[in-house]
């Protein structure tokens, strides 16, 4: 490391006895230089290109003719010079002095929102002044830090360790190619300061009195100004939102912000949080002992989850108002049932009281139209989160590349088969890719009738697979349901062994279920169940239920059919799957939902031996089914389960979740039942000691959790369990929110339901 002799290179140039300091910096060498008077000045030494310098020397002149009450700093000449250059220790310098400014930094003092207005009519006042200037070198430069370059920051990605915080940087990129590149161009343009961090802004008198270090300044969306400002100001705010409001108001008032701008600040911000965590990344590998790049690292990382959590609607109608905006009304629920209603069928259901109009989604959170955030507790399909961007980048690349079917030879496909059989016993092998959960159960049955050639199926109580009539006629939810029909000839139901209101009694359970099918005299083609009978309630089927029925039914020459659309894919937590819960492998996997992400995708996994009787000379085809963006999809959210521990997180974070609920159950009797595995839970609500359920509690309790911000919904034969099967990248801080908020809700209804 080069050792500077600040005071010697300050006597020589500029004639002044005087004592150095070393300063805090990123690139450039800055020293406290302090002479025998009690003068002050601020020595720079850079290695940045001397036109570049000479562009930053010029700025601050033009600045402070056109506006001297913003205290920049003024460059001392030397010889006329305000540029030097000297060899120190065989390295190239190049060397300013600046004067000295006086004040507290931001960090230092106590924030207040006048302060955070100040701030804002500041940089107003600066914009102001810089407006009109023009030098190419700005023009000309490529900076990581500039937020309309954010992207370039994406090879460092890798560079960032932990999974789980690198997909938040992913999505804000993605975020940002999609909703903001587009619009850049059309955004007012000028040199902006760039780097109005809390160690360059002076505090003096509770105001912004001036800032320091040029050194970032660049040709860039004036927009770019105040995202920039507003990041720093409110790290380490428990509302950030709050917080930057005043900002944006004083910035306003000084320099009248578009429309448009304010239109994308939100993801501005989010931009240059990301560029931030992505430089501390790299420079931990490449310059490890430099602190100060990193020293941000950590509030910054924190802002990014609170700034993940904020509707993006909601700040852009935040900053709208504040800045004297109208914004657009948003259509009343009567309004929008009305025109849902004008062509869509009413069979298609809607969730809640007052049904939500949701606009956007990130991971666990969903967004609606009037500005709320939700947790969203309630959707397995979104299995490793909404809008994840490995999933949704797989999806397009390869959109972009190649869609056909599998009459054709790709890579992707036997890629993809490969990979999920490696999550699979030995046995399960053969792959039909299709496009649903409904198409999957449904060709389940058929292969199974075609091999056994049977032409019954036993099916579970409550149990649900599909929406195809094939599926209708096997799922008892739906047929003994509203609308529904007398059960088929060709069906045999188990009773549900629900250990809960049928305590003790497996045994019995499963004797019923071998008797049925001992009686049935070898016409049964298969027994299709849940390992977790889902819309039964969230109800686990107790061991060893399902494997002394797998046992049975192989004896009695039928298949065993395990449907996991709901429950596979490490949603369990201690097992990939949940039949492997119970050391029961089924003969035929039906896979849905999680498996694509939200991305139409599902599967049927069976022996050889079962495919090859398929092969019967009448081919199978589905048009969609496993074709290259589908297996693209499938692979990123398998390598997303494993790169970001997800299974794991289901474990951890559904154990917590369960004890919490078995604390509330102690305290609130009308909580008869907490159970589940992993993040698959049910709550089950009851009026009293004889059981009865409470259905009109448990429809209370979902339509106030979701006025909270929590989504939840209810199944089960009396509609009185409340559904708990989140995306499995919920986290710890999640949880509170939602146990906080499910024990007021309870004391409430507890007191309604005495």
């Amino acid at each position: 490391m080069t050792l500077i002799n600040a005071a010697a290179i300050v006597k020589k140039n500029y004639r002044l006895d005087c004592e150095s300091e070393l300063l805090a910096g990123y690139l450039d060498k800055n020293f406290l230089i302090k002479t025998k008077q009690g003068e002050k000045f601020i020595l720079k030494l850079s290695q940045a290109p001397s036109e570049l310098l000479e562009a930053q020397n010029s700025l601050l002149g033009y600045i402070d003719k056109r506006d001297p009450s913003l205290n920049v700093q003024k460059v001392v000449p030397a010889n006329n010079h305000l540029l030097l250059q000297n060899e120190i220790e065989g390295e190239a310098w190049n060397i300013r002095l600046l004067t000295y400014l006086e004040g507290q930094h931001f960090a230092e003092v106590n924030h207040t929102k006048g302060l955070m207005e100040s701030l804002g009519g500041y940089l107003g006042r600066l914009t102001n002044a810089m407006n009109g200037f023009s030098h190419p070198e700005f023009k000309a430069r490529t900076l990581e830090w500039d937020i309309q370059r954010t992207l370039l920051n994406r090879k460092y990605l890798d560079k960032i360790s932990a999974p789980q915080d690198r997909k938040w940087v992913q999505y804000y990129m993605l975020q940002f190619n999609e909703l903001v590149v587009p619009l850049l161009p059309d955004l007012r343009h000028s040199v902006i300061y760039g780097d109005a961090n809390d160690r360059n802004i002076l505090i003096k008198n509770e105001s912004v009195n001036s800032v320091i270090d040029f050194g970032d300044a660049v040709y860039s969306q004036v927009i770019n100004e105040l995202a920039i400002a507003i990041t720093y100001a409110v790290m380490g705010k428990e509302d950030p939102l709050g917080w930057a409001i005043p900002i944006v108001k004083g910035f306003h008032s000084q320099y009248p912000l578009e429309k448009n701008e304010i239109a994308v600040l939100y993801y501005l911000v989010a931009a240059r949080l990301c560029i931030s965590v992505c430089q501390s990344a790299k420079s931990k590998i490449e310059d490890p002992d430099n602190e100060y790049i990193t020293v941000s690292e950590k509030p910054a990382w924190d802002l990014i989850r609170k700034w993940g959590k904020l509707n993006p609607g909601k700040v852009a109608k935040s900053f709208y108002q504040i800045c004297g905006f109208s914004t657009e009304k948003t259509k009343s629920g009567k309004e929008i049932t009305e025109l849902r209603a004008k062509h869509i069928s009413k069979t298609l259901s809607l969730s809640y009281r007052h049904p939500i109009q949701m606009e956007s989604a990130a991971f666990q959170f969903m967004f609606d139209s009037g500005g709320k955030t939700y947790l969203d507790l309630v959707n397995n399909i979104m299995h490793v989160g909404h809008c994840h961007p490995k999933v949704v980048e797989a999806g397009r690349r390869q959109m972009a590349k190649l869609n056909t079917n599998t009459r054709y030879h790709y890579d992707l496909l036997t890629i993809y088969a490969e990979n999920l059989c490696n999550y699979l016993p030995a046995k399960l092998n053969k792959i039909f890719l299709v496009n649903s959960g409904s198409a999957a159960s449904d060709l389940a049955i058929r292969l199974a009738k075609n091999y056994t050639g049977r032409d019954k199926v036993m099916v579970m109580d409550h149990g649900y697979h599909g929406n195809t009539i094939a599926d209708i006629e096997i799922s008892p939810y739906k047929y003994q349901g509203k609308g529904g029909f007398p059960q088929s000839d060709k069906i045999i139901k188990a009773s549900m062994p629900d250990e809960y209101r049928f305590k003790g009694k497996v045994e019995e359970f499963i004797n019923e279920a071998k008797s049925q099918i001992d009686r049935s005299e070898k016409s049964i083609s298969a027994f299709i169940v849940e390992p977790i009978v889902g819309c039964g309630g969230q109800v686990p089927l107790p061991r060893p239920y399902l494997k002394e029925l797998f046992q049975h039914i192989k004896i009695n020459g039928c298949l065993a059919i395990a449907d996991e659309v709901q429950t596979g894919f490490g949603r369990v937590g201690t097992h990939f799957w949940a039949f492997e819960q119970q050391d029961a492998v089924p003969d035929i996997l039906v896979l849905g939902k999680p498996i694509g992400n939200g991305h139409p995708l599902a599967a049927v996994i069976t022996t050889p031996e079962i495919a090859g009787s398929f092969e019967n000379g009448m081919e199978f085809f589905s048009s969609f089914g496993g074709n290259p963006v589908s297996c693209a999809i499938g692979n990123a959210v398998l390598e997303v389960i494993k790169e970001e521990e997800l299974q794991s997180n289901a474990l951890a974070m559904g154990s917590k979740m369960l004890q919490l609920l078995k604390e509330l159950q102690s305290r609130y009797p009308m909580i008869g039942d907490v159970r589940g595995s992993g993040l698959f839970l049910g709550i089950e609500l009851i009026r009293n000691e004889n059981l009865d359920p409470a259905t009109d509690g448990a429809k209370i309790l979902i339509n106030n959790m979701k006025d909270r911000g929590v989504l939840l919904s209810t199944d089960g034969p009396f509609n009185n369990v409340i559904k708990i099967k989140p995306p499995l990248c919920i986290d710890e801080s999640d949880i509170d929110f939602f146990l906080n908020n499910l024990d007021k809700e309870l004391q409430s209804l507890s007191e309604e339901f005495k």
